[in-house]
This record gives structure tokens, sequence and C-alpha cells, in this order.
């Protein structure tokens, strides 16, 4: 399965995709990354006269990301599938530095385990610095419908 089918897989458009590449993936992870330009309208109000990316709005990259483009990876591994869906079961993130409109960012996720069609990730956020904005444990359930 190639990058650019997973990316035309993910169940989310403008303005709420928060995938730009995926970089690598293979069984054991994801790499890909995001760039929040500066026009996006959650800038407007958070916070005045001084925007930072939301810490959900965070979250939620690294869960396109580090969950869900690694979960059709690993659906496609079991079968052919399509229309994959994922719903997020539970995540515990720290956040470390504010990510400023225009930044990019980039998500390493590692899995801790798949199994029963759940799966549990480690997920990083690095600057482009290569400074650490955020980490944390994301878990979420995987649902695809077989081709046939």
């Amino acid at each position: 399965m190639t990058t650019d089918t997973i990316l035309k897989q993910l169940p989310y458009e403008a303005p709420f995709l928060f995938v730009d590449a995926v970089e690598h993936i293979d069984d054991m992870g994801v790499e890909g990354d995001f760039t929040f330009r500066k026009e996006m309208d959650f800038y407007k109000g958070h916070f005045k006269d001084n925007p930072v990316t939301p810490g959900v709005i965070l979250t939620e990259c690294c869960a396109q990301i580090g969950l869900v483009c690694l979960g059709i990876f690993l659906l496609h591994g079991e079968q052919e599938v399509k229309n994959p869906k994922i719903g997020l079961s539970s995540s515990q993130m720290e956040f470390y530095k504010p990510v400023l409109p225009g930044e990019k960012v980039k998500v390493v996720s590692k899995k801790i385990y798949y199994r029963f069609h759940k799966l549990k990730c480690e997920v990083r956020m690095y600057d482009t610095n290569d400074d650490m904005v955020c980490k944390g444990v994301l878990a979420g359930m995987l649902k695809g419908d077989v081709n046939g």
C-alpha cells in the first residue's frame, strides 16, 4: 500500500485534514508532517493578538497521522478494505511548546499494540528544530468494509 493510497482513504478533508504527507510507514509505526497555515480559522480567536494552535488540534493532528494513517495501513495488511473508519477511544497527551501559525510539525508514532481491531500508539510531535511539542498515548477502534 502506498502513502498516496493511505492519504486518499483518510476520512477527512479541509479544513479538518491535518496530514500533508506520510514520510514513512510500516507495521510498527508511521512518520508524517503537517503545516499549520496562518489562515486557518481557529487562529482567529485563539488567542486574541497572539494566536497559537489549540492543544485539541495538536492532538487531532497526532491522531490523524499517528493513529488513522497507521490504522489504514494495518487494516489493509489483514484484508483489502474500503471506507476505513476509526474512532478515537482514548487519549493522554502532554504539551511542552506552542505551535504558532505557519509552523510545520512532524508526528512520529510507534505501535504499542494492535489486536481485535484496537490500535494503541505512542505519539510524539516535533517542530522544525526537532524540539518536542507534545507526546502521548492514543488508542482507537478500526473498521473497514471488505472489498469483494
